[in-house]
Order: structure tokens, then sequence, then C-alpha cells
């Protein structure tokens, strides 16, 4: 299983996983220690990916974010990919949290969701 944490710096989860170009992605069947990093390019980042082809997040099976809007939540859903939001800010204890199978903190009100909830109205996603 791959799991994709969206950071800041492959330090502090990333608050909205569509904007996110960093990423932490954690392979639990190729017994490596730690994630690899992952730089997205600009067109790679999700919220701008056409879906006209390969991704480099492709075969992830969660993605971890503080935030993320709806369609973005539905597309990934679409994808296969379970979107987790939290609040933890630590990426590493992010991580372990979903590797040992431990509910994540909720996410906070964050109130620039209100103006995703609003732009994801007239999107494409």
């Amino acid at each position: 299983m791959k799991i994709a944490i969206a950071t800041h710096d492959y330090t502090d989860v990333a608050g909205h996983a569509g904007q996110a170009r960093h990423w932490l992605v954690y392979d639990s069947d190729s017994g490596a220690e730690t994630p690899q990093r992952l730089e997205l390019a600009k067109g790679e980042v999700l919220h701008h990916w056409k879906e006209d082809g390969p991704h480099p997040l492709e075969d992830v099976s969660v993605i971890v974010a503080g935030s993320a809007g709806d369609a973005f939540v539905r597309r990934m859903a679409r994808r296969g990919v379970e979107v987790l939001l939290t609040s933890e800010r630590d990426a590493s204890r992010a991580l372990t949290a979903v590797l040992d199978g431990e509910v994540l903190a909720a996410p906070d009100f964050n109130p620039a969701l209100l103006l995703c909830r609003l732009r994801d109205l007239f999107s494409k996603h």
C-alpha cells in the first residue's frame, strides 16, 4: 500500500492537498524504512492536472492532508484513493498514525474551505 502525505517542506503536513507540490510517499510493500520525497511539476499539481496521462501519485491508496475540497475528495475516490484530512502538522507522526491504524486528529476549521466549496460548484471536477 502506498500512502502519500501532502507537505510544505517534506516535514509539515500541507494545508491543501490539491495545491501541494511536495509529497512524502511511503510504500509499505517495498520494505523501505523512509518515505520517498516527490516534487510535482506545476502541471502535475492535482488541482491543475488534466488527467491526460499517468500521474506520479497514480498508484497511491491513501492521501493525507490538512484540507481538501469536496470535489478533490470525490475525484480521488473515483480513482480508488482515500483522502484523510487531519490537523496533525507533523508529517512523520501522521504517517505513523496511518500505518498503525490510528484515527488522525480531525482537521481544524478552515475558512478557506468555504471558498474552495464555492469554486467547486463551478469546477470541471
